[in-house]
């Protein structure tokens, strides 16, 4: 299955000029990458990969089509995967890309 290139296109409005923003195809996917490191991805299972603290899955686990993310079945550690139900509006949207960003932004540089 192919990415979603509209979620890909709202994501880059989201991002246009912001610094060491860069994308990268991956695992069937489109990445977003904030000063080298992923931040975000829109998965090619459909809806948005995001990056975040790992002493927050739990909490963000709570919210509304959010589940953990997982690769040949094992979980991602500091990773959730957020369904498209979830993602239709900019403002269901903004907020998870600002935090996969944010703590991208927060890792040592590569």
């Amino acid at each position: 299955m192919a990415y979603d290139e509209d979620l890909a296109h709202r994501i880059r409005e989201l991002l246009g000029g912001q610094r060491g923003v860069d994308e990268k195809r991956m695992f069937g996917g489109l990445a977003f990458l904030v000063d080298g490191h992923m931040a975000v991805a829109v998965s090619g299972r459909g809806g948005l990969m995001v990056r975040v603290p790992p002493a927050d899955v739990a909490k963000l686990l709570t919210r509304p089509h959010a589940e953990p993310m997982t690769m040949a079945g094992r979980e991602m550690r500091g990773w959730l995967l957020v369904a498209a139900d979830g993602l239709r509006t900019r403002r269901q949207l903004q907020p998870w890309v600002t935090r996969g960003v944010d703590f991208a932004r927060s890792l040592p540089p590569k």
